[in-house]
């Protein structure tokens, strides 16, 4: 290996005066390798593989489609001694003549076993700019959308309206979840936006954009027949003394009511953990256990003559909603112009009983 290394860098010596004084690769004496130009030389013996450049192939393509050297030009929209120095700077990278100088040019045994592979390389490039060229103008295979249940419920769905109106041919998937597993998905790139109840710990990232949306209070929820619910308003002594129905781990409200608790200096006594509001409302309804939700959350409870609705005594608590996305998928129309739509429609906006979102 080291002896024919040696030839090969002593055969190529020899010829590179002819090289540079411009004679055609098939006339330089001594070897028919040209010496390969400096920079891609030292890539070649880097990576052990020869560099091309995207240029080069399709002049090599139109010399081998077209037959000419002028027809070639024609084709690629430039000078015949750009086409020249292109195939030159090929054969120089490979090492091998690919066209002889002949009429009609033919091609070489490299030549031909290149063909069918640069047609695919070229054809290939061809394919992803046009890939990348749709999905710049906005023609993506589908919006996927992570939200909080309540959200999901009540905040997204005039929205969603309004964007197909907009995106008819963007296909959208919303999926429910809470707000630390819909930031893991936007995180491993399953979904393109989070609309979730903010945690500065998981969205400080600085590769993601944070939308504050709208804040609102947290409320409870008790059964007709509990013993608070009489009361207009219910301290946090009052609802130590009760079993709660919490969320899941991995929703933020369930480490907002604990935080809340610790700091009061009581004992959350969790009964059971959910995951949506429906089971919330079913369980409430059926004993003596509480659950603290965000205000749009008890909307339905509010009608339901089975259960009552209170506020809390100070101090309150408040959840914060923020959409969430990645910075580079900001560069896409459809999931710019949904968050627009979105920040424009929730920002700082509160849900009040009977007062649908505005359209």
């Amino acid at each position: 290996m080291i002896h024919a290394k040696v030839a090969w860098l002593s055969a190529l010596t020899g010829c590179r005066d002819a090289l540079r004084s411009g004679h055609s690769l098939g006339d330089a004496p001594c070897v028919r390798i040209p010496i390969p130009a400096r920079r891609d030389r030292a890539l070649m013996y880097a990576t052990g593989f020869p560099t091309m450049r995207l240029e080069q192939l399709q002049a090599f393509l139109a010399i081998a489609d077209t037959g000419g050297f002028q027809a070639a030009a024609k084709r690629c929209g430039v000078t015949q001694s750009t086409i020249s120095r292109q195939l030159q700077g090929l054969e120089s990278t490979l090492g091998l003549t690919l066209i002889r100088r002949s009429t009609p040019i033919q091609l070489t045994l490299a030549g031909d076993r290149l063909l069918a592979h640069a047609r695919r390389m070229v054809q290939e490039w061809d394919l992803a700019n046009r890939a990348i060229a749709d999905l710049r103008d906005g023609h993506q295979p589908e919006l996927c959308i992570a939200a909080i249940h309540s959200v999901c419920a009540y905040r997204l769905p005039a929205i969603l309206q309004e964007f197909i109106q907009t995106y008819p041919e963007v296909p959208l998937r919303v999926t429910a979840l809470g707000s630390d597993r819909s930031l893991k998905v936007l995180r491993d790139g399953l979904v393109d936006v989070a609309v979730v109840m903010n945690n500065r710990f998981l969205t400080n990232n600085t590769d993601w954009v944070v939308d504050s949306l709208y804040k609102e209070p947290v409320v409870a929820l008790v059964g007709a027949a509990h013993p608070l619910a009489d009361q207009e308003q219910v301290t946090w002594q009052d609802l130590g003394a009760f079993p709660h129905v919490v969320f899941k781990d991995g929703y933020g409200m369930q480490r907002l009511v604990q935080e809340q608790f610790a700091r009061e200096g009581l004992t959350l006594r969790v009964a059971l953990e959910l995951n949506t509001l429906d089971a919330f409302r079913g369980v409430v309804r059926q004993g003596k256990c509480v659950a603290l939700l965000p205000e749009s959350a008890v909307l339905e409870a509010k009608h339901d003559p089975d259960l009552r609705v209170l506020t809390l005594a100070e101090p309150t608590i408040e959840r914060e909603v923020v959409f969430v996305t990645t910075r580079d998928r900001l560069q896409l129309q459809p999931i710019s112009y949904f968050r627009q739509l979105v920040y424009a429609t929730l920002n700082q906006q509160v849900l009040l009983p009977n007062r649908p979102i505005a359209q």
